[in-house]
């Protein structure tokens, strides 16, 4: 037993303390040997590649780091295991000698696996010799073992993995898993995080490797999270779009990668006759669309974002967004042996515990940082460049080892580790981002800008006069809806309420709730148009004196703060015209998501949603024999004319309007008649002869199906009312 003054021993710990550290020790020691158990020896020999290692040496390794670091200098009376296992095990740690080069582990065939456990067992003792005399003097080396330890475990099945894969036989390492469910994943939508002055890293209480620290301010630009994972699904879309032999979504290095080691799938994905198969833990499968797409390296995470005009995370904005969510219960420990599909709910999902995300962050150390002195210093610090941060855990990582701070990183090309993708995209800086969002846009593989931007003035004019055609049935038919129902809708408001109206436009619709509910005290539109918007308010604050209007010039689908008149009342949402239909099943998602943070608890929201009907019916509404809407659609080009100084020839656009069966929406474009080149804001973009720029969708509903996606959101269908044909419906949800 180690010799310790009198004085310490006065301080020691408790007898259960010294009891709770070794139970932790031997939980995490048992935990690292029970990933064995289906191994055979000639399985913890192999060696599959340069950057895995033997199960074998695993296990060697992380009884080395215990006996070099705490017993030899610590245990009296300790005596080393075998001498020659110091220059057989050492990893990297320079400070300590030479050791065996890494990419030769799968040599090493003595010692012999007996030999290794043996080796385990009596370094185990020596611990618990060392432990009962209590490890307040080397707690945080002990944390540091026992975390060390725990990121072996997860490396053993990242190897074995990549070992098995690579035979013909594709063994697997765990029972197979029962096929694959057909649920879809829910859409993906962004969650907005506004940003400023936030504070990332380790905040003190708990253990931390030194590169979580230390903790600093950084300053975030206003940021978009997408609240899940890209799945598989999404990854095959990539796939056949040509993802990767398009050479322009690639970083170069990335494309010579792809090109030098032949890249066309995501590692372990393998052709089969009836589509891809990938190799998992628990043996080769047919790859399950909904599932998070795994084992991609940074490159093709860059690449992929690229594609879907989006980007990565920094890692900043990664943790400003996941600090405020609970761990309780959102890790399952080395059982779960793959990710999981992203059920609906709120907020972020699959933050913890499923894949590692990649981040756009370089490797680098925190303003401040100083590694620790001695060998353990080598831990993280001397491998801070040509690396990338990754961050959340993955299903691999044992429960309770990661954290909101935690730091891992990969070299940009490794794909072993159990890695997968979450976008991200810039958030909204200032009151307008119409040149941000035409930028953006434009640069995309396939060019589109937003349909909010459709409504300037003029582009507000012409959409009164679109409601007007005999071809364009939404309007009338809505509005005779509206003013049957209105008496209904008016029964659902309470007295004194708020109307919060969102892309009140010239507020027509409005009219027919306000003249049947005249308990409502205030009236809020939203509009991203400020001179519609100040019209509206006008007319509606002279034809209605007793009623408070308070408008809010915003881009609705980002609104965050009701106007004052507003507060403290029941509110009610007002969404009319099926607007909700330019969204994509995402964006509409998570537009009613912010918009039931909006409103609040409670409260009522009444949206118009058209229907599916007939090709015919749909393709003339938007694309009237009088040009109105062409001359709409077109308006948007002049508008980037004349407040981004573009050079747009609108004579060379014409204007297409297209049913799309498969996604359930009309499409409008304005197609390039010619080979030609715009400028934009000082940047060129090359349009080829028939290459569209998508302005819009209009997507078509059913009621079942819209109060599924509301559902997601966090409303319920409380009331629906569906019009004669062509068929349009108005429903009342609840939050």
């Amino acid at each position: 037993m180690a010799q310790i003054p009198e004085e310490a021993r006065l301080r020691a710990p408790a007898p259960a303390a010294e009891a709770a550290a070794l139970a932790r020790y031997r939980a995490v020691r048992h935990a690292t040997e029970a990933l064995t158990r289906s191994l055979t020896p000639e399985d913890q020999l192999a060696q599959s590649m340069p950057d895995a290692s033997p199960t074998k040496w695993h296990l060697a390794h992380t009884t080395w780091f215990f006996e070099t670091f705490l017993l030899a200098p610590r245990l009296a009376g300790y005596k080393v295991f075998d001498p020659r296992f110091h220059y057989l095990f050492n990893s990297y740690y320079e400070a300590l000698g030479p050791r065996q080069p890494r990419p030769q582990r799968g040599l090493l065939t003595r010692p012999s696996l007996a030999d290794v456990i043996a080796y385990r067992a009596h370094v185990d003792a020596g611990m618990a010799r060392l432990l009962a005399d209590g490890a307040e003097d080397f707690a945080e080396l002990l944390d540091l073992g026992l975390a060390h330890e725990e990121q072996h475990q997860e490396l053993i099945l990242m190897d074995i993995l990549h070992l098995f894969s690579s035979s013909p036989l594709k063994p697997a390492y765990a029972p197979p898993r029962a096929a694959p469910g057909a649920a879809a994943a829910p859409p993906m939508a962004f969650l907005d995080f506004q940003g400023g002055l936030v504070e990332i890293g380790h905040g003190g209480q708990g253990f931390a490797f030194d590169n979580e620290g230390p903790r600093h301010k950084v300053w975030l630009e206003p940021f978009r999270l997408a609240d899940r994972l890209v799945t598989n699904g999404e990854w095959l879309a990539f796939m056949a779009d040509g993802g990767y032999r398009r050479p322009e979504l690639w970083l170069s290095e990335g494309w010579a990668r792809v090109q030098a080691e032949g890249w066309e799938a995501p590692l372990y994905w393998e052709r089969d006759q009836g589509g891809w198969k990938a190799m998992t833990l628990h043996g080769l499968r047919p790859v399950d669309p909904p599932q998070p797409v795994s084992h991609v390296s940074f490159y093709e995470a860059e690449a992929y974002a690229a594609w879907a005009g989006a980007r990565l995370p920094t890692e900043a904005e990664w943790e400003h967004a996941a600090g405020g969510l609970a761990l309780d219960g959102a890790l399952p420990g080395v059982g779960r042996l793959e990710p999981a599909p992203a059920a609906p709910g709120h907020g972020l999902k699959q933050m913890f515990g499923d894949l590692w995300e990649w981040t756009r962050s370089a490797y680098s150390p925190y303003p401040g940082f100083r590694p620790a002195g001695g060998a353990v210093g080598e831990y993280n610090g001397k491998f801070m460049a040509g690396q990338f941060v990754m961050r959340g855990g993955a299903c691999v990582t044992p429960a309770g080892h990661v954290r909101p701070s935690y730091r891992n990183f990969f070299y940009p090309q490794q794909r072993w580790m159990f890695s997968g993708v979450r976008l991200a995209k810039d958030g909204v800086s200032g009151a307008s981002t119409f040149e941000d969002d035409v930028l953006e846009g434009l640069a995309r593989p396939r060019k589109s800008v937003p349909p909010k931007y459709f409504y300037d003035a003029e582009g507000s004019r012409l959409f009164e006069a679109i409601c007007e055609l005999a071809e364009y049935y939404p309007t009338r038919t809505e509005t005779a809806l509206l003013g049957r129902i209105a008496p209904e809708i008016a029964a659902a408001i309470p007295d004194g309420a708020a109307l919060v109206e969102f892309g009140s436009g010239a507020s027509s619709k409005t009219r027919l709730v306000l003249d049947a509910a005249p308990q409502l005290a205030v009236y809020a539109p939203v509009d991203i148009s400020p001179e519609a918007l100040a019209a509206a308010a006008r007319a509606i604050a002279a034809d209605y004196p007793g009623l408070t209007v308070a408008p809010l010039v915003e881009d609705f689908t980002r609104a965050l703060e009701l106007p004052r008149a507003a507060s403290g009342r029941p509110v009610v949402g007002f969404f009319p015209g099926s607007t909700i239909g330019n969204f994509t099943p995402g964006e509409a998602q998570a537009f009613l998501a912010g918009a039931r943070r909006l409103l609040g608890e409670g409260a009522a929201f009444v949206v118009g949603i058209d229907l599916v009907k007939d090709a015919g019916t749909l393709v003339a509404a938007y694309d009237d024999g009088l040009g109105v809407t062409a001359a709409f659609n077109r308006n948007l080009l002049a508008r980037m004319n004349r407040e981004l100084d573009a050079d747009f020839d609108l004579d060379a656009f014409a204007h297409r309007a297209v049913w799309n069966a498969d996604e359930s929406r009309i499409e409008m474009h304005l197609e390039s008649t010619k080979a030609q080149t715009v400028h934009v804001a000082g940047r060129a973009f090359a349009f080829s002869a028939g290459e569209t720029l998508h302005t819009e969708n209009s997507y078509k509903f059913t009621v079942d199906g819209f109060a599924r996606l509301a559902e997601r959101a966090g409303w319920r269908l409380e009331r629906e009312w569906v019009s004669p044909a062509p068929a349009f419906a108005v429903v009342l949800l609840r939050a």
